[in-house]
């Protein structure tokens, strides 16, 4: 009897604990665990984290049942390089600095220049390196040419000299 009374009384304070056990830990910890979530979440995101969650995945697919060990080995090798390559490129790409982007950026309108060139045919500004506009996919450094009758178009035209009509500003 005494015994099952004992029983009872563990299982009662057991109980709670867990309802009240939120009320006596402190709020950081839990923060703490949610912002390590949100991390690995982000980290997904990035061409090392897509790699190193597919090895975590095949890692537990091999210890389910679900990959041969031929199989394991084959994408082992595979998403290991691939997660080496991506951790490697992030970090010779070092961090940008945005204040000394905006500066030089500043610095070339000020000085009347322009640092990007703009697409002939719809007038948007390119991407650096860029080789076709983002917006309407002409090629850059081809020539323009009219949508309408398909003629040459100089630079910085409005109207085609051979059909009349209205180019894309």
């Amino acid at each position: 009897m005494w015994i099952e009374v004992i029983a009872a009384a563990m299982v009662g304070i057991s109980l709670l604990w867990l309802v009240f056990e939120p009320l006596f830990t402190r709020p950081s910890q839990a923060a703490a665990a949610a912002a390590a979530l949100d991390a690995l979440d982000e980290m997904e995101d990035t061409r090392s984290g897509v790699a190193l969650t597919a090895l975590k995945e095949i890692e537990f697919d091999r210890e389910t049942g679900k990959l041969s060990e031929a199989d394991y080995g084959f994408l082992k090798q595979k998403y290991t390089v691939e997660a080496l390559a991506a951790l490697r490129e992030e970090a010779d790409e070092g961090p940008t600095d945005i204040e000394a982007q905006v500066a030089a950026r500043v610095e070339t309108i000020r000085a009347g220049g322009t640092q990007h060139a703009d697409c002939p045919m719809c007038g948007i500004m390119l991407e650096p390196g860029a080789r076709y506009c983002s917006a309407c996919g002409h090629k850059v450094g081809a020539p323009a040419t009219c949508r309408s009758c398909g003629s040459e178009l100089p630079a910085g035209t409005r109207f085609c000299g051979s059909c009349g009509g209205r180019v894309a500003a």
